[in-house]
């Protein structure tokens, strides 16, 4: 009899460990809090959203900050990853010096910054960068009021602009490109983190201009206008995926990023999720209307991320 007790004993212990073993995805759980960039939001919503198929007990957390209000709570230890549309600025990496905060910047996809009008707008064919740097530049305020104050053919009608708020790395790198000085443009426009009520206010409104990334007009194709821009050869490029790869959509295109804590990094969990990230952010972006980048440079990212989990310490530049 005892040796039928010891065989059940021996059974059911092999049916719990078998049951509980059901692959170490399934033994994850906890948070991974990831919040920053609106143009990034999708990308890793769509990696959140694959992810819990491999690990259904792992909550994954996406907010929308905006690149700068992300960073913000990044920086204070409140999130694990931030989505970044543009990379770290000075200010923020004394920050994450200041609070110890390390941490490794990784490239997941590229962009391009769409310029959009109303459908009906029929009089804007092309912008060149000195005519949107007019627009948009602080001294605009007050004095480029009419479509008629960029170009004196086009109809004296107020000029209504929607951008992204000046929390959102989209914002900075505009400005950045656009006027020459990143965060400087003028106040009197709407803004918003939403990109959705950019696309809105564009669209349902005949005498606006807007900018935001190129995911969001691909979304909303049959409700904007796409407009061209001059490059610096002087030709007129829209974004696709071809000529924000190939380069010739500038300065305009920019790459995408996430920031990983150091800290966050050390969790098994955190490392599958960023791992399963890289592997996957190439097709994901590329059906959400984003450009992915080639196979070799996402096999260094993972590189450069498992060397950076492997550290004792890694440098707060590390980028």
């Amino acid at each position: 009899m005892k040796k039928i007790y010891t065989a059940l004993f021996l059974v059911g212990a092999l049916f719990i460990t078998s049951c509980g073993s059901g692959g170490s995805d399934d033994q994850m759980s906890g948070e991974i809090k990831i919040d920053g960039s609106s143009t990034v939001f999708p990308i890793s919503e769509a990696v959140a959203e694959e992810f819990r198929s491999e690990a259904p007990r792992l909550r994954v957390t996406v907010g929308v900050s905006g690149t700068g209000g992300g960073f913000q709570k990044f920086l204070r230890g409140d999130t694990d990853i931030n989505n970044a549309s543009r990379e770290i600025s000075p200010g923020e990496i004394e920050t994450a010096e200041e609070n110890g905060v390390d941490y490794v910047q990784l490239s997941v996809a590229y962009d391009g910054l769409s310029v959009v009008v109303h459908p009906e707008n029929d009089w804007v064919d092309l912008f060149t960068v000195e005519e949107l740097k007019t627009i948009w530049e602080p001294e605009a305020q007050g004095e480029i009021t009419h479509w008629s104050d960029v170009r004196e053919e086009w109809p004296n009608e107020e000029l209504h602009l929607f951008g992204p708020g000046v929390a959102s790395g989209t914002y900075d790198y505009f400005t950045e490109a656009i006027v020459g000085e990143s965060g400087a443009s003028r106040g009197d426009f709407t803004a918003s983190e939403d990109d959705n009520v950019l696309v809105q206010g564009v669209s349902t409104d005949q005498h606006a201009l807007g900018f935001f990334g190129m995911a969001y007009y691909e979304e909303n194709s049959e409700d904007l206008k796409l407009v061209g821009v001059e490059n610096d050869e002087g030709e007129v490029v829209k974004p696709t995926m071809e000529t924000v790869s190939n380069g010739t959509y500038n300065p305009l295109s920019r790459p995408l990023f996430i920031y990983v804590n150091k800290q966050a990094a050390q969790k098994k969990s955190v490392q599958q999720f960023v791992n399963f990230y890289l592997d996957n952010a190439g097709e994901l972006a590329r059906q959400i209307g984003y450009i992915p980048m080639p196979d070799s440079l996402y096999e260094k990212q993972k590189e450069k991320f498992e060397a950076f989990t492997a550290s004792d310490s890694a440098s707060v530049n590390n980028q």
